[in-house]
This record gives C-alpha cells, sequence and structure tokens, in this order.
C-alpha cells in the first residue's frame, strides 16, 4: 500500500464526516444557524480542512444534500424486492416516499431551498439540483409502480403522490400530526388503486408466465 492509499482514505472519511455534519445540523439549526465553522466543530474536523474540501459553505451544502439524496434513491430501489405484489405495493410505495418527505432529510433540502429563495449565489447552485432530484424521484415511483404514463392521467397521479408527499413534509415542520398524516395517505392510496393499474413488476411477469405455462 503506498503513502497515497491512507491519505486518500482520511481525505474521504473527512468528506463524509463533513457532509454528514452539515445535514444534521441544517435539520437542527436551519440556514441561519448553519455556518462552515459549526459543520466543522460537529465533524471534528478543523474549519481551514473543511474549507479545503469545500471552498464555499454552498458548495458544502449542496453536497451534503445531494449525495445523501441520492444514496436515498439508491436505498429504495435497492430494497424495491421487498415491496408487497398486488394492491398493497401502491401502499408500501406512497408509505415510503412519504416517510422520506417528513424526515430529517427533506427538512436540511428545505431549509437550503427556503435560503436559496433570497440568496441569488445559492440560487444558482441550489436550482438545478432540485430540479434533477425532482425528476428522478418521479423516475424511482413510476419504477416501483411499474406504472404505465402512456395511460391517461397516470403521470399527473405520479407527480400529485410527490407533491402530496412534500406538502405533509412541510406540516411536520411544525408538528409531527401523525394520525391526521396517515388519514391522509389512507385516502391517497384509496385514490391510487382506483386510477392506477395494479402493479406488476418484471419479477412478477416472469412468475405469472411461468405458472401459466405449467
Amino acid at each position: 500500500m503506498s503513502l497515497r492509499e491512507p491519505q486518500q482514505e482520511r481525505s474521504r472519511a473527512t468528506r463524509q464526516a463533513l457532509l454528514a455534519a452539515a445535514v444534521a445540523s441544517l435539520g437542527e439549526h436551519g440556514w441561519g444557524g448553519t455556518t462552515v465553522a459549526v459543520v466543522a466543530e460537529r465533524a471534528g474536523v478543523s474549519r481551514g480542512a473543511a474549507q479545503h474540501h469545500f471552498p464555499t459553505r454552498e458548495a458544502l451544502f449542496t453536497a451534503a444534500i445531494d449525495e445523501l439524496m441520492t444514496a436515498w434513491i439508491d436505498d429504495i430501489r435497492g430494497h424495491r424486492h421487498e415491496l408487497p405484489a398486488g394492491p398493497g405495493r401502491i401502499r408500501a410505495v406512497v408509505e415510503r416516499i412519504v416517510d422520506v418527505y417528513t424526515g430529517p432529510l427533506f427538512r436540511a433540502a428545505l431549509e437550503l431551498w427556503v435560503a436559496a429563495a433570497s440568496d441569488p449565489a445559492l440560487h444558482e447552485q441550489i436550482a438545478p439540483f432540485e430540479q434533477r432530484i425532482g425528476r428522478e424521484a418521479h423516475r424511482v415511483v413510476v419504477e416501483l409502480l411499474g406504472a404505465d404514463e402512456s395511460q391517461p392521467g397516470v403521470r399527473e397521479a405520479i407527480q400529485a403522490t410527490l407533491d402530496l408527499a412534500r406538502g405533509l413534509g412541510l406540516a411536520t415542520l411544525l408538528s409531527d400530526d401523525h394520525r391526521r398524516r396517515a388519514g391522509i395517505v389512507a385516502y391517497w392510496v384509496t385514490t391510487l388503486e382506483s386510477t392506477l393499474p395494479i402493479a406488476v413488476t418484471r419479477d412478477e411477469r416472469v412468475l405469472r408466465a411461468g405458472f401459466s405455462g405449467s
């Protein structure tokens, strides 16, 4: 092992610690109370080390949300085999999406979006990222539901699901009204079950074809 490899490992570990600290601090203290110095202290590194990895505050927080949202999407895709088949699949997908948008990661991202609305420099970095995440989240829901967006109303139903989840995430900022949220989710699941075809994954189609041919 070369001397450079341990240095690279330490560098990656420092970067990951900074990203995790940035998200946690945003969720707890908001954009106004979260500085590079605060994040560096929380991560257990010097401010100089933090600025070496992320020259600006905007770069640090954009990278933090970007990486963790990407990890979330990858995790959902990686566990799609655990989703039930048939009608229960719609409920499982909606509940999973709502869990993400009412969780700490969305809260941290929201702090950035609100700050970006009045900060041109931050807006320039955040806007393309937010659009990309929105498109990717839509694509993931389509995949998980096995939805056919060529059918009338399907694309709108998927987007409405994401908009609903974001709205519930906003409501959670002020109070954790989980009972009310559960009722809304149950109503929306019923609506989707009546407007979307039952999701059938590729694996299910293979299994059904095998049974029908036996």
